[in-house]
């Protein structure tokens, strides 16, 4: 599931000119197609994070998988730019729905004390579809048109549709008994916003993906641009990019659940903010693109399971889905916009404005994990006491 979720949003950037050229579209507009994607994913975010503390995750991430095989399967009819942008913000929606479920899945399933370890696995589906399903859709994509790549994740998400039917089950947690109303849930959403170590949460998300948009959205026009390389060893990228995550995603997983997450995660933040700030000086050809990019990459791995494993543990287990839903929803705002910005930032100012403004807001998220967030222990984790059952 994650590795078909992920492909098909990662795959967008490095097929970015192959659309343009396809579609007629400036360069400038196609940091679009992420904002439509993410602007989607965070109203169905939110929309279902309270559905599945109600329900579970299991029927969450059931449908989900459904309709992220159907909407990748609609991009076979996306003929103009503007269809493409319905079918991503379809896609969009159906990403909404297993973004929070996915990782509350694994809080609900797993101990703290062996989250990391879990998430580390669970996220290497996002680095074997750099390793296999970006380069594969890259080179496809070059020979065939950018419809195919997005039909192929479409059958791998088919395909993790049966398997989450036949081999995911429901974590026996406590859940809500009254009735799910949208006054209800926008009621739990302020509770939560109410909480300072929420609001940190919210914020780091945003400007972790803000910041992602900002660098890679453009990184592979740019490559292409200055080097003059073809798809082919933009695939190659993707494939050394995955090869850092995979090493590292795991390990950073199991480290943190013996030395904790914020360590692992401010290093990360500020080694990115570094490699960001160094790209468009050390990249003077594809050896240094595949040095800088490897290490970027290994940041971001260092940084993902240790921050979600943190995130399920601030809150109730019959709140964590609609915390991590507004996280994920307020990231996606940030890409979004990331996303938006990128186009105009590298239009008028070039790519090097992309990577000062990404590490900017990478090492304000250090900043926030230092001073907003506090490092669980494991016997202090947040349960539903009686007090709690009273309430509800």
């Amino acid at each position: 599931m994650v590795f078909s979720a992920s492909s098909q949003v990662i795959i967008i950037s490095p097929i970015l000119p192959r659309i343009g050229e396809e579609l007629h579209v400036a360069e400038s507009l196609l940091g679009w197609l992420v904002t439509s994607y993410a602007v989607f994913l965070s109203i169905f975010a939110l929309i279902i994070g309270p559905i599945s503390d109600k329900f579970g995750r299991r029927l969450v991430l059931l449908l989900g998988c459904a309709s992220m095989a159907c909407a990748l399967a609609l991009h076979a009819v996306a003929d103009t730019f503007t269809l493409l942008l319905i079918v991503r913000a379809l896609a969009g929606a159906a990403g909404g729905m297993l973004s929070g479920a996915a990782v509350s899945f694994v809080g609900d399933y797993f101990p703290y004390n062996r989250r990391g370890w879990a998430n580390g696995w669970v996220m290497s589906g996002v680095v074997f579809g750099q390793i296999v399903g970006i380069p594969m859709g890259i080179v496809l994509a070059d020979a065939y048109g950018f419809k195919i790549s997005f039909l192929i994740f479409a059958g791998t998400m088919l395909l993790a549709t049966l398997l989450v039917w036949l081999y995911i089950p429901q974590p026996d947690i406590y859940r809500d008994k009254e009735k799910l109303t949208a006054k209800r849930a926008i009621k739990n959403y302020g509770e939560l916003l109410r909480r300072p170590v929420v609001v940190a949460a919210s914020a780091a998300y945003f400007l972790m993906f803000f910041a992602i948009g900002l660098y890679l959205i453009y990184l592979p026009i740019w490559l292409e641009t200055t080097l003059g390389v073809s798809g082919k060893e933009i695939a190659f990228l993707f494939l050394v990019g995955g090869i850092s995550n995979i090493i590292a995603g795991p390990m950073a997983g199991r480290f943190s659940d013996k030395v904790g997450r914020k360590p692992l995660i401010i290093i990360s933040c500020i080694g990115l903010g570094a490699v960001m700030i160094a790209t468009t000086y050390l990249i003077t050809s594809m050896t240094w693109a595949y040095v800088v990019f490897g290490m970027a990459m290994l940041m971001v791995a260092m940084r993902i399971s240790p921050l979600q494993s943190l995130l399920t543990a601030l809150v109730s287990e019959n709140r964590r889905g609609a915390l991590l839903s507004l996280t994920v929803a307020l990231g996606q705002v940030g890409i979004g916009i990331g996303g938006a910005v990128a186009g105009l930032a590298y239009t008028e100012f070039g790519y090097v404005s992309n990577t000062l403004a990404g590490a900017v807001a990478i090492l304000l998220m250090a900043v926030l994990i230092h001073f907003g967030l506090p490092e669980p222990r494991e016997d202090a984790q947040p349960h539903i006491t009686a007090e709690a059952l009273a309430e509800d």
